[in-house]
């Protein structure tokens, strides 16, 4: 038994360094994008910002797309009632865009989504949204609500899509807490992990709905509204669709966004075991790394620290246990450490809440792993789930069962 756990040991400590490696090339590679000239690729671009409920700071994030530094470009809002919260606080933001003078802001709307029946509200909202773009638009350009842009946001994830044959260009988000507390500090160490496996390595890049681009020609192309019915997952679905057609998705660094809300212990838990939900259903292979990886991380880590506690003898186990300990510990912190110093990077204006989290993101790695396996787990026993206040079924990547809504 013991030679097992050389075996599984062996294999953390590796897969670690290999980790610690990532976090270099992804500073680097950070640093590579800002040092890069200024993008002069600017054609009329449409921001489509799907929006259901108040989020925290909700004003705030969607006055961002207001204020990017950016020729020519409109910003939809979409939410599927009239009534909805949002709706008020997207009327201010579209009253005050039409009364200042013309050329100062760009164009601004309110566009109401018919009820989903058959795929997430969300993905409905983008369906509808997308037949009210202006004709000279030429980028289709996909955000959150919750999502707070820096004001290069939009040119920078514009400018890959000079090219041609880019498929689509990405950002990510980065989670930031007004008032830090467990929960909120651990939803952002889990999803931080996932932020640094976007990077240079084209071919494992995907896209994230929340800052993501498209040429409207290679929208179109991909037929991505007629692939849109039916799921849950817009991003899953558009980064399907792209790698289908053998085109890269580029990642762009200074178009990670922050978004900036607290959150309890709680909806950490269902914020994260939804997100496995959604990669089990459209990305198989990843949620069986997940489970895997974690599954191994957590089972080591746990027998090295019994072997050393309970050990009366200074054998060869307790020195491979002590090592395992001291060498996932030192590449896993390096890796976190890496990671937050090329953020801080792109998202300067978060600087002191970046700082703060130095100590949180160095040390809830460890935890995080546990948290990763017990989503694989729950996504396993099951594909419901309560996404903005609407009880989804995942039935299959192209099949999503609406069980109930709260405006019913």
């Amino acid at each position: 038994m013991i030679f097992v756990f050389y075996f599984f040991a062996a294999i953390l400590v590796w897969l670690s360094f290999k980790s610690f490696l990532g976090g270099i090339a992804y500073l680097n590679f950070f640093r590579d994008s800002l040092a890069k000239p200024r993008s002069d690729y600017t054609p009329f671009a449409t921001i489509i910002v799907p929006c259901r409920g108040l989020d925290k700071g909700l004003g705030e994030n969607l006055a961002a797309f207001l204020k990017q530094d950016y020729p020519q470009y409109e910003v939809i809002f979409v939410v599927d009632d009239e009534n909805d919260p949002a709706v008020s606080v997207i009327n201010a933001i579209v009253t005050k865009a039409e009364t200042r003078p013309a050329g100062s802001v760009p164009t601004a709307k309110l566009i109401i989504a018919d009820k989903a029946v058959h795929s997430a509200q969300k993905v409905e909202n983008l369906r509808e949204a997308v037949l009210h773009v202006f004709d000279q638009s030429q980028i289709f350009v996909f955000a959150d609500s919750d999502a707070r842009p820096s004001t290069d946001w939009l040119r920078a994830l514009v400018a890959p899509l000079a090219d041609e044959n880019v498929g689509a260009a990405t950002g990510y988000r980065w989670f930031i807490a007004k008032h830090p507390t467990f929960g909120s500090e651990l939803r952002s160490a889990w999803n931080a992990s996932i932020t640094s496996a976007l990077g240079p390595n084209i071919k494992s890049n995907f896209c994230w709905g929340g800052s993501m681009a498209m040429r409207r020609d290679t929208f179109e192309r991909l037929e991505m509204r007629k692939k849109w019915s039916g799921v849950l997952s817009d991003d899953f679905a558009v980064t399907r669709a792209v790698k289908a057609a053998g085109l890269p998705i580029i990642f762009v660094p200074q178009a990670l966004t922050a978004t900036v809300e607290d959150c309890t212990f709680t909806e950490t838990v269902e914020f994260t075991t939804r997100q496995m939900k959604i990669t089990r259903v459209y990305a198989t292979p990843l949620w069986v790394v997940s489970l895997i990886g974690t599954t191994i991380f957590n089972a080591v880590l746990i027998a090295a620290l019994l072997i050393v506690i309970l050990s009366k003898t200074n054998d060869l186990a307790v020195w491979v246990s002590l090592a395992t300990l001291t060498l996932v510990t030192v590449f896993s912190t390096g890796k976190a450490w890496l990671r937050l110093n090329a953020v801080r990077l792109v998202l300067p204006q978060h600087e002191a809440a970046l700082k703060r989290q130095f100590w949180t993101q160095n040390t809830l790695w460890l935890i995080a792993p546990s948290l990763f396996l017990y989503n694989s787990l729950a996504a396993w026993a099951s594909r419901r789930m309560i996404w903005r206040g609407i009880n989804y079924e995942l039935k299959s990547p192209t099949e999503t069962v609406i069980i109930a809504r709260d405006d019913a």
